[in-house]
């Protein structure tokens, strides 16, 4: 009674081998990477190493996941489950073997390094060198190769999308910038009352990827201790500014005025000077002269190839006179010595 009976235990085995023999296969082994690098996969981190953007887990969470998946994960039907722990961990050796993924060590805060060890150890950290499917990547780099030629071709834009291109720029450059200084102004408000609070506090960290970059929304914690008398520097100042905005309305209201005239200017395209102006309207005109400025310019060197023959007549006239009059003072001269 103490034993289970014998065709479960032959089942159980038989189930196993097939198992071993099934992800032994290496375009099998790619199915179960394909699942792992999905959505339905193991949750991963981002980090650096070799200069590169990779994403990485700790072995003994890839080992869970396959023994028992997170729940409501939808499994292949196409792969077969694991039973035993010991089955996930030679599994995952040969995920190394065949350098789907290698082993990390930790360098600093997302930094990776490549690890001597290259066995597989549930206590290490993994990197995916698989990247699975390539024809979203391709046709990524296509559009970007497609992106870069349209606006390379900006010149024979027709003007109506040049405007837009135009608009939305402008219009994103004040967005970004109202977005930098609003941050900065509520943090220096709560930071006088003694917190740190950010909107978007990693917004420009460049070691996140995109999406990341916009979590959490907002952080707010104490500010540390010692900085009384720079909140008070700071509230002086500011109190300061608010206090000559209301004495001196004229002043501030022509800066705001000029800060309206300057929104427009930038709008309407006029920063530029007149002549600068022109040559940005310009610009995909071809460089060719018309015709009425190539008969000016025939007309101008016609002109002057004939004041040039004019005055060559004229000094040789001048030369013969003078030889003339030289010869004759010789002339005189002898006559003068016989």
């Amino acid at each position: 009674c103490c034993f289970p009976p014998r065709n479960i235990v032959t089942m159980a085995s038989n189930g196993t081998e097939a198992e071993k023999s099934f992800y032994e296969d290496v375009d099998n082994l790619k199915k179960l990477c394909d699942f792992l690098r999905s959505a339905e996969g193991p949750p991963v981190r981002e980090a650096i190493e070799m200069e590169r953007r990779v994403h990485y887990l700790k072995g003994e969470k890839l080992v869970n996941f396959l023994v028992e998946p997170k729940r409501g994960t939808k499994w292949p039907s196409n792969l077969p489950r694991f039973g035993a722990r010991a089955e996930a961990i030679a599994v995952c050796k040969d995920l190394c073997k065949y350098q789907f993924m290698h082993r990390s060590e930790k360098r600093g805060k997302g930094v990776l390094a490549v690890a001597q060890v290259r066995e597989f150890d549930e206590s290490g950290y993994f990197t995916w060198m698989y990247e699975g499917d390539k024809t979203f990547s391709h046709m990524l780099t296509t559009a970007l190769i497609g992106g870069f030629l349209f606006c390379t071709c900006f010149p024979i834009w027709p003007n109506f999308l040049k405007v837009f291109v135009w608009y939305l720029s402008v219009t994103l450059l004040i967005f970004i910038f109202l977005l930098i200084t609003v941050r900065a102004v509520l943090f220096l408000f709560i930071w006088i009352l003694g917190y740190d609070f950010w909107f978007l506090p990693n917004l420009f960290d460049e070691t996140l990827s995109f999406v990341d970059s916009f979590k959490p929304v907002y952080s707010f914690e104490a500010s540390k201790p010692g900085q009384l008398h720079y909140r008070i520097g700071v509230f002086v100042a500011f109190f300061s500014f608010c206090y000559w905005a209301v004495t001196q309305p004229s002043e501030f209201d022509g800066f705001v005025a000029a800060q309206g005239d300057f929104l427009k200017d930038l709008y309407a395209g006029t920063l530029l000077s007149d002549m600068s102006q022109q040559d940005k309207e310009n610009i995909d005109k071809p460089k060719m002269q018309s015709l009425d400025d190539l008969l000016k310019t025939l007309d101008i060197d016609e002109e002057t190839k004939e004041e040039e023959q004019q005055l060559s007549e004229e000094e040789e006239i001048d030369s013969l006179l003078d030889n003339l009059v030289d010869q004759e003072e010789d002339d005189i001269d002898e006559d003068a010595d016989m």
